[in-house]
């Protein structure tokens, strides 16, 4: 609970008005539950593992109940033990409502968003904060609406690839480490860590702050995660390769496909990743080059087979 109020105090514009001491307790459930069946007394599924939500509806509802009916309705809801109560539409609460926090130890919200706007929020703020995520070593951008992961060794020029990148028009989204989490619709989401968010360690010049020089488009707060570009350095002067390199890895069981592109002096680097990112997106419509150019090869083959016979 306090997790939540940390990451949504700002995000969802919610303020503690009773119970502050009491937010280290635990949500059991993700969604939000608005208990209009609870307060009117059916009680048999409610859903007390959920935050709850008084909106405008359940308020209205104890303002109508006399004093004496509004003190029992709000004690048989309080003693079912939720993780808290958040009062939307910014409304005050109730002086029995007080009480009863004090009393249950269950900390009261406010907030002035609207109902089903904040629920919405709220479920999402949520799930963010409770996906399984692992911190990756490596520079994220955002190319043209992919998100691209570059690794590689230590002092192979990953953020100034990404520096080069952002020259070209495009994003940053994570420098050096990048948190990823699975999200709820199945894909990955990539984003800075806290402290590190929006600044890059340039060797030589030291930590800059990218909206400072390139403007506020050229960050993103998290992006998709479509593609993994490693870079390495070739292992001798001929051009081969002695470790195996994959083609694509398996994150929180979702299959992330890798590019493999060499470090050689001369080469841009930069150009190079967004054309691996473009030909990604392609792929994702539906156009595979290799593919496409394999089965015109074929299909040249066998007509000149066919023309031979």
């Amino acid at each position: 609970m306090k997790k939540f109020y940390e990451f949504g105090k700002d995000l969802l514009r919610m303020e503690c008005i009773s119970g502050a001491n009491n937010l280290n307790r635990d949500i059991h459930e993700a969604v939000l539950n608005r208990p209009g069946l609870a307060l009117s007394g059916f009680q048999k599924y409610f859903a007390n593992a959920r935050i709850q939500v008084f909106g405008l509806a359940e308020y209205a509802y104890l303002r109508d109940l006399s004093p004496e009916e509004r003190k029992k309705c709000l004690s048989r809801f309080f003693k079912h033990n939720f993780p808290c109560l958040i009062l939307a539409r910014n409304r005050k609460a109730l002086p029995e409502m007080i009480k009863l926090s004090e009393k249950f130890k269950i900390p009261i919200l406010r907030t002035p968003m609207i109902t089903s706007d904040f629920i919405h929020s709220s479920t999402m703020l949520i799930d963010r904060i409770t996906a399984p995520q692992k911190k990756l070593q490596g520079t994220m951008v955002d190319i043209r609406g992919i998100g691209v992961l570059i690794q590689g060794e230590p002092m192979i020029g990953k953020s100034e690839t990404a520096l080069g990148l952002l020259n070209l028009g495009h994003s940053l989204v994570a420098d050096e480490i990048t948190v990823v989490r699975q999200a709820s619709w199945g894909g990955l989401i990539g984003a800075a860590a806290g402290l590190t968010r929006f600044h890059m360690e340039i060797r030589g010049l030291g930590i800059v702050h990218i909206p400072s020089l390139y403007g506020i488009t050229s960050v993103r707060g998290e992006k998709q995660l479509d593609l993994i570009v490693n870079l390495y350095h070739e292992d001798n002067c001929c051009g081969e390769v002695k470790t195996e390199r994959v083609n694509s890895i398996k994150l929180f069981e979702i299959i992330i496909p890798v590019v493999n592109i060499s470090v050689r002096a001369g080469r841009n680097m930069a150009q190079i990743v967004e054309i691996a990112a473009l030909n990604q997106r392609l792929k994702q419509l539906g156009h595979d080059a290799t593919k496409e150019l394999d089965a015109r090869v074929i299909s040249e083959l066998i007509h000149k087979r066919g023309t031979s016979d």
